[in-house]
């Protein structure tokens, strides 16, 4: 399913099409939502508060792990993932659009979660085991806006 988002989104315009597309799920038979937190409260609450009501179940099958060792078992697994926003106050803007591999991980400075989930960066995941095919993509421009540093993803065609 695609849910498209106007640009700016409003947190009340994303609540609004979240909401559209929870009911389009559940009518299509769909169970169960799957999010990838770690370990931040106030969002797994959020996201808890917001299915509530909905029919869908919130599922946190990673919650709780340790981040280094889970970056790295992503790794090893053949997991594909390239960074495609970075916040520079927290990670060097240069990581922007590198692909997430040991090199990375043993490049990344001190404090900073190796999943990102303090908002140091932002990924986009186009190949590894749980995918049918892995998604051809090649990079595109990085470009500075509103604060942060943005690597686009384009479709390898």
């Amino acid at each position: 399913m695609t849910i498209t988002l106007p640009w700016p989104c409003s947190n009340e315009q994303y609540e609004a099409a979240m909401s559209v597309a929870c009911a389009q799920a559940v009518a299509d038979g769909v169970e169960a939502v799957a999010f990838g937190d770690l370990f931040l409260e106030d969002i797994r609450q959020y996201r808890v508060q917001k299915l509530a009501g909905t029919g869908l179940e919130p599922l946190f099958p990673v919650w709780g792990l340790d981040t280094r060792e889970l970056a790295r078992e992503m790794v090893a697994a053949g997991v594909k993932t390239r960074l495609v926003c970075v916040d520079p106050r927290k990670l060097p803007r240069e990581f922007a659009g590198r692909d997430l591999d040991e090199s990375l991980l043993a490049e990344l400075p001190e404090g900073v979660d190796p999943c990102g989930e303090n908002g140091e960066f932002h990924s986009f995941v186009y190949g590894g085991p749980m995918l049918r095919a892995e998604i051809p993509i090649e990079s595109g421009e990085v470009v500075e806006r509103d604060g942060f540093m943005f690597a686009d993803v384009k479709l390898k065609r």
